[in-house]
């Protein structure tokens, strides 16, 4: 409409311009800063409307663009019968609805309606009225986008006064552009994960696809064809199935959706709750559901309906059905088995079939389960274990007695440490002899043989020659040893049971007599 106006303004410059001055069409296009085509468009407009210089006394602006643009003009004011706009932007959004079905419909009830040509025409010329993101089609239920608000909102510590940033996380429909927001505390992972699961439950289903921007908490490796996406996150879009397309990079009308409803939630929210002090992300986050509630159910100005209307009536009948268990988080680690057949996560070690040893795997790792994968293909459960330097094995992951005496065993191992010398031998013996089955020490011993590379072998049968006496059988124990230099001290061994000890502060039996 701006746009319009400065036309109409222009225009009787280039009446003025062409029948006072008497300039070429080419000479007005430059004094005027337009087109050579736009003046010959005017001129010709001017002529079929019967208007010259001066124009009449009393002719407007709205006047001029009514004779310049009749059908234009014209193509919201006069209707034939036509349903409301708002009603057939509506159903559009639905799934299956076409024009050509809508306009079908309406010369059922009005046989001397429009063509269909024209049925669009008008349809077309009132969504150019419309906002960007009500102006884009988004099918029912189809797209959910999600983002961070680029400002943040204070909380503050009761016991110091010291602020943080909360982060304001929004999610919208895209055809209903119903809204969801809430305050998170960090932008890790965790938060961003359990974001979209609260969005889901406050949607009370799931959308086809969910577009985020390209952000690195998601989005490991942005791409334009194939992103790389965070594998919790691929994890938790599976679980909800729902698919995850990112946002093109620099393509900002891939999200013009959300940023529309980051902005206008920073002006409902953040804005309107500037002179607020909270002192807690839950304190904060109810005050925005109170805020999002009225978000949600004001009017749009363009459709008539709120938000929370369009939702009912056309995402959520489109949607999927929420999973019956909410997405357990999980963090994937990538593993690979030892010669022990074990996988190290953070610290403890977990089986797996002894066949794959050696093979590059997956971990996923929950609150209660560490799950191993190959392939794709779970091979190994376990209960989460948080004790260091321990073990967790599985019976059936243990090779068949008959394969016990292939390459790795543990003879083969004593036989490789006592190499080293005795001492050393008697270490790993020891670590295996302690362990519930030997190859839970198998990576313990493999570790302290490979000290005799950084450290020597003299130093390292020292080293085990000490850590014996003093029963500490562990690798870390030797390694400490070596690391300290206390390989060349000898340890103080306890006296056998009843042998006498002479020493200058020991009176003896006889101080007593």
């Amino acid at each position: 409409m701006a746009r319009r106006r400065l036309s109409m303004r222009k225009i009787g410059e280039v009446l003025r311009l062409t029948h006072e001055s008497g300039l070429s069409t080419g000479q007005v296009a430059q004094n005027c800063g337009i087109g050579r085509t736009t003046v010959k468009d005017y001129l010709s407009r001017a002529r079929k409307a019967g208007l010259a210089w001066p124009l009449p006394v009393g002719l407007d602006d709205d006047a001029v663009e009514r004779l310049l643009f009749p059908s234009e003009r014209s193509l919201t004011e006069e209707m034939r019968g036509m349903p409301p706009f708002e009603y057939l932007h509506r159903e559009m959004k639905k799934k299956h609805v076409t024009m050509q079905l809508l306009w079908q419909e309406y010369r059922e009830k009005n046989p001397d309606g429009y063509q269909y040509s024209q049925f669009c025409l008008r349809y077309r010329a009132w969504k150019k009225t419309l906002d960007v993101s009500l102006r884009q089609d988004y099918r029912a239920g189809e797209k959910l986008f999600v983002d961070y608000a680029g400002d943040t909102i204070p909380v503050y510590d009761p016991a110091t006064g010291v602020a943080s940033c909360a982060h304001l996380f929004v999610a919208t429909l895209g055809a209903s552009n119903y809204t969801y927001a809430e305050a998170t505390a960090s932008l890790d992972l965790f938060s961003w994960i359990r974001s979209h699961v609260r969005a889901f439950e406050f949607f009370r289903s799931v959308p086809a696809i969910t577009v985020p921007d390209n952000t690195r908490t998601g989005v490991t490796h942005p791409c334009r064809y194939e992103p790389d996406l965070n594998p919790t996150y691929r994890d938790m879009a599976a679980h909800y199935n729902t698919t995850v397309i990112p946002a093109r990079v620099r393509k900002p009308r891939d999200k013009a959706k959300v940023e529309s409803a980051v902005l206008i939630a920073e002006r409902w929210i953040i804005a309107a709750l500037r002179n607020h002090r909270f002192f807690s992300v839950g304190e904060l986050n109810g005050a925005i559901r109170e805020r999002l509630g009225e978000f949600n159910s004001r009017p749009l100005q363009k459709l008539k309906v709120s938000r929370r209307e369009l939702f009912e009536t056309i995402d959520r009948p489109a949607m999927g059905p929420l999973p019956e268990r909410p997405y357990e988080y999980a963090e994937w680690r990538k593993v690979r088995a030892n010669i022990d057949y074990h996988v190290e996560v953070e610290d403890h070690y977990y089986s797996v079939p002894y066949r794959l040893r050696r093979e590059p795997m997956e971990a996923r790792v929950t609150a209660a389960t560490v799950e191993v994968f190959c392939r794709g293909r779970r091979v190994a459960s376990h209960p989460r274990s948080h004790g260091p330097q321990k073990h967790t094995t599985a019976a059936d992951h243990m090779p068949d007695s008959h394969r016990r005496y292939l390459e790795w065993t543990p003879s083969r191992i004593i036989a490789w440490a006592a190499k080293t010398g005795p001492s050393t031998g008697e270490m790993v013996r020891q670590i295996m002899e302690r362990k519930t089955h030997p190859e839970q020490g198998f990576r313990s011993c493999l570790g302290i043989i490979r000290l005799g590379r950084r450290y020597g072998q003299e130093r390292l049968e020292a080293a085990c020659e000490r850590a014996l006496a003093i029963k500490a059988y562990s690798y870390k124990n030797v390694e400490l040893i070596l690391k300290n230099g206390l390989d060349g001290t000898r340890a103080l061994l306890a006296p056998p049971s009843g042998t006498p000890v002479d020493h200058e502060n020991i009176r003896g039996n006889g101080y007593y007599s």
